[in-house]
């Protein structure tokens, strides 16, 4: 099939939505694959600079623009199972992080049925450690951090943690295995001594998840402009005999 005729940066622009330094950004950046030179010296775009650059927004979004760059440009380069491979594990790792925050949003959800019993035993820091599926060096970072506050510290330096305490610590894991960062985890725990402690947890959780989605969209409306993009360079790399 003859290729249609070449587009004008204009047209490229208005097409897709970027502006001309923009587009000369990305072409540097090695986002767009070189485009030919017409004679009289302007750059003869076509329709896989079109994918490329709808390929590069719904990266951009997806996984961030140092990410996408880097897998636009090394799609091209690789075979094309390489490249569809590393679309493949971008799902992938989505998708579980989509895993990790289901669970922490059920475990919250957990706590606040559970209430608790000031009478329950207290827990040493290797207790707590091991229910949580943490290191104990974990809880003294979070301690450091201001996320955590053990009940007594015994003039050895031996941990004690109450109910409050390890309720508060079984929030930060699940926050923590779900991505969340220190300040907002800080953030969190300020809200703890309110009645919607844990309302609040399963809201930023379900926040994150609805982010995750949109990422996870913008993922697969990418795939198919990834796919041009990888083809186009393979032919011209390996043309039919």
């Amino acid at each position: 099939m003859k290729d249609a005729a070449p587009l004008r940066t204009a047209e490229l622009v208005r097409r897709s939505g970027y502006s001309f330094q923009q587009v000369r950004d990305l072409e540097r950046l090695g986002v767009l694959p070189p485009a030919p030179r017409a004679a009289n010296g302007y750059r003869e775009w076509s329709e896989v600079h079109i994918h490329a650059l709808r390929a590069y927004r719904n990266l951009a979004h997806a996984l961030g623009p140092v990410a996408a760059r880097r897998l636009l440009t090394e799609a091209r380069t690789a075979p094309f199972a390489e490249a569809a491979a590393a679309v493949g594990a971008a799902h992938a790792d989505l998708a579980g992080a989509r895993e990790e925050t289901l669970r922490a949003l059920e475990a919250v959800r957990a706590l606040r049925a559970e209430g608790t019993d000031p009478d329950d035993d207290a827990m040493t820091i290797t207790q707590l450690a091991a229910a949580l599926g943490v290191r104990p060096s974990t809880l003294r970072f979070w301690e450091q951090e201001g996320l955590l506050t053990p009940d007594r510290v015994t003039s050895h330096g031996a941990r004690r943690y109450a109910q409050p305490a390890i309720r508060a610590a079984r929030v930060v894991a699940v926050l923590r295995a779900a991505g969340h960062g220190i300040p907002r985890v800080r953030e969190l725990l300020a809200a703890l001594d309110r009645f919607d402690g844990a309302e609040e947890a399963a809201r930023l959780l379900s926040a994150r998840l609805d982010h995750l989605g949109t990422r996870m969209r913008a993922l697969l409306r990418a795939g198919s402009d990834v796919a041009e993009v990888v083809t186009r360079a393979h032919e011209e790399t390996c043309p039919p005999a």
